[in-house]
């Protein structure tokens, strides 16, 4: 199974794009740039969105769809969007296709031409406040707390699955308020709920940033966001959060009558995560051995392998078996007794090790005879024999899951520590992003043009102002120019 998985030091992205076929995530399709999500892959998506959708709705969204087609118009409306998302846009413009007259095949019916182009969606802002114009008439309809699933397409020349592909799976919020303190409140709330599921459900630490104006969205007045760090020292962006003043308000009409009887524009934010975080899961955790999965976000949490010879053992250990998999389902564990007989104990281990189940449970003849079984953990690939008659089996287990999931978060936060360094110097800068990589902490004179230059330079870019930044007057680590504080500078996906 997971032999000759390539190795993380040797070529970082041959081991992720082999990983994420061998372990049965997704794989290209037959349409260029675009991926086929297979069922183990999507069944950790449909996870995410499960835990992502109680979030949203505790949070009081509520979940609409929009439509697929954008007319052309409605992307002329807000330049700053257009311009951000013209050279990705997929176009329609026939509605139909007929026989050649040749009988070489199918064409497109040169009749059939839509008086006016359909764009396929690359985010909904546009639709969604054309919507938003006959839904708001008073300060009695908002908020307006909205929520979609949903697929976009944005037409990518370099694609990697999960991680850039031409069409993919994500949520957009797209919400509007009767004020800019209620729609910037929303905007930093949204950043906090995937700062928390990337922490608490994926096991993911992050810095919870605001973009510089070069970064921020397309048509958005201010960008926060949840930076995340691959093992191999490059920032992922894992979600963001937009405040958008009242530029689609304006855009689309979008007024509504106040409690003082006046006439204002809305005030609006729109916020996002995709099936990026996928990618972001496969990196931050995994190893040359396969997938390395947190419990919370594992399809199989634990998986029992009988070993046996002969049809009178497994029996009995299919007892035991159902006698297990009864107790942690009680509790909530999903487990999976695996008696498949045309495959070896030990190349099932393989398997399980390679797809990231959490735990292992091994069960023999000599198992039943002691009361006992074998557990193995994936994260530390350690072994122990438990007593079945030491404690309830639920509690062994659950407190097993709980400790693995921790020490999966403990250690992607003990390596961005690692990677995180403060430099003074443009020499240590280019010297530190060229051998060690992770986040740079430098002084910055908030300037585009010098972020554009170091971005040349170095190919690395601000990923975020960080809340939590102590405002301290130092130097820009480029120009030399004054700076009111530091920046995470790094190389990202």
């Amino acid at each position: 199974m997971s032999k000759g998985l390539p190795k993380r030091s040797e070529d970082y992205s041959l081991w992720y794009n082999e990983l994420v076929k061998r372990a049965d995530l997704a794989e290209n399709s037959a349409v260029r740039g675009c991926m086929v999500i297979k069922p183990y892959g999507y069944s950790i998506w449909e996870k995410m969105q499960a835990q992502l959708d109680i979030m949203f709705k505790e949070t009081g969204h509520s979940n609409a769809y929009f439509p697929l087609f954008i007319p052309k118009s409605f992307l002329s409306k807000e330049a700053s969007h257009v311009e951000g998302f013209a050279k990705e846009c997929a176009v329609v413009t026939h509605y139909r296709l007929k026989n050649a007259e040749d009988g070489s095949g199918v064409i497109v019916d040169p009749e059939a031409k839509l008086e006016e182009e359909l764009i396929v969606r690359p985010t909904s802002e546009t639709v969604i406040w054309s919507t938003y114009k006959n839904w708001v008439q008073s300060y009695r309809d908002l908020p307006l707390l909205v929520n979609q699933w949903a697929n976009v397409v944005r037409w990518e020349m370099r694609t990697r699955l999960f991680l850039r592909t031409t069409e993919f799976l994500w949520q957009e919020g797209h919400t509007a308020h009767a004020t800019a303190k209620e729609a910037m409140d929303e905007t930093v709330q949204m950043m906090n709920v995937y700062a928390q599921f990337a922490e608490e459900f994926m096991a993911v630490p992050v810095v919870k940033g605001r973009k510089t104006e070069n970064e921020r969205f397309a048509g958005a007045d201010e960008t926060f966001c949840i930076e995340a760090m691959m093992q191999d020292g490059k920032a992922l962006q894992a979600g963001t959060s937009h405040f958008l003043g009242q530029n689609f308000a304006k855009a689309f009409d979008v007024k509504f009558a106040t409690k003082e009887g006046g006439l204002e524009y809305v005030w609006g934010t729109s916020w996002g995560v995709s099936t990026r975080l996928m990618g972001a899961l496969i990196m931050a955790h995994s190893d040359d051995n396969g997938l390395v999965l947190p419990p919370k976000l594992a399809p199989i949490q634990v998986v029992i392998v009988p070993i046996y010879r002969g049809e009178a053992e497994l029996e009995a250990i299919s007892v035991k078996a159902k006698e297990i998999m009864a107790a942690l389902k009680k509790v909530g564990v999903s487990v999976k007794f695996d008696d498949r007989d045309t495959q070896k104990p030990g190349w099932k281990f393989a398997e399980y090790e390679l797809k990231g189940v959490p735990l292992r449970i091994a069960l023999g003849p000599r198992d039943l005879e002691n009361g006992t079984i074998e557990l193995a953990r994936r994260d530390t690939l350690t072994k122990e024999t438990f007593d079945l008659a030491s404690q309830p089996i639920a509690d062994k287990i659950t407190g097993l899951l709980e400790e693995i999931q921790d020490s999966i978060y403990r250690k992607a936060f003990d390596f961005r520590a690692s990677v995180t360094t403060e430099v003074n110097s443009w020499d240590e800068f280019k010297q530190l992003l060229e051998d060690k990589g992770g986040f740079v902490s430098a002084h910055w004179d908030g300037t585009s043009a010098t972020e554009e230059k170091i971005k040349e330079l170095t190919k690395a870019t601000i990923r975020c102002i960080p809340l939590d930044r102590k405002e301290e007057s130092g130097v820009c680590v480029y120009t030399g120019s004054p700076s009111a504080g530091r920046v995470y500078f790094a190389k990202a996906y």
